[in-house]
């Protein structure tokens, strides 16, 4: 009987560390930035849905977020300097990327892969969909950046204004919402966290 090792491959993400190039106080590895990733963008999506009145679908953003960085598992997580060190490296990159889907989507049963072709390549997702996954990884980054400033680890400081800088050129109302309401609750301690649910 043929097996499919598409799962067993995506279980590998809790061994891929990202932030390579830094000191961590604490390392990160990529299953821990997915579920962050995803649960961000389902935020993200509910704040497009409720409050901006974007036409997005939640459950299907937090899916496609869930699976984001999938082709890190065959790639590894390359820097972000080194990635887009200049335009052939980033075309280099992003072939390799491809490549790499495509050989996790083989990975599954056939009857599976058309399903979930749209979700490991992001071509399930609206534009607006696709800009809220993109913010919500980058919100991601950008509390990683802000843990590790707290903890003293200078080492983030210019990742940290580099994350700020890049979600406010994106334009994002639903990324700029959650960083003026929700981003501020990061910098607390659990007490005073579970203090305004009083």
């Amino acid at each position: 009987m043929k097996t499919y090792p598409f799962n067993a491959l995506l279980s590998r993400m809790k061994f891929i560390r990202r932030w390579s190039l830094m000191h961590s106080a604490r390392p990160e590895n990529l299953a821990e930035h997915t579920t962050d990733t995803a649960i961000l963008a389902h935020t993200l999506a509910l704040i497009a849905q409720e409050v901006t009145g974007t036409p997005v679908r939640p459950e299907v953003v937090a899916v496609a977020a869930l699976y984001h960085d999938a082709p890190e598992i065959l790639t590894g997580d390359i820097p972000t300097p080194v990635k887009y060190k200049n335009d052939r490296i980033l075309s280099a990159y992003r072939a390799l990327e491809a490549e790499s889907e495509e050989l996790l989507l083989n990975q599954l049963p056939p009857a599976l892969r058309p399903a979930m072709a749209g979700y490991l390549t992001g071509r399930a997702l609206s534009e607006a969909e696709a800009r809220i996954v993109k913010a919500a990884d980058r919100i991601s980054a950008l509390i990683k950046c802000l843990e590790e400033v707290q903890a003293g680890n200078r080492e983030f400081a210019g990742a940290l204004e580099a994350q700020k800088a890049a979600l406010t050129g994106m334009h994002c109302p639903e990324a700029d919402y959650f960083l003026e309401r929700m981003l501020p609750c990061y910098t607390q301690n659990l007490d005073e966290l579970t203090a305004q649910s009083e």
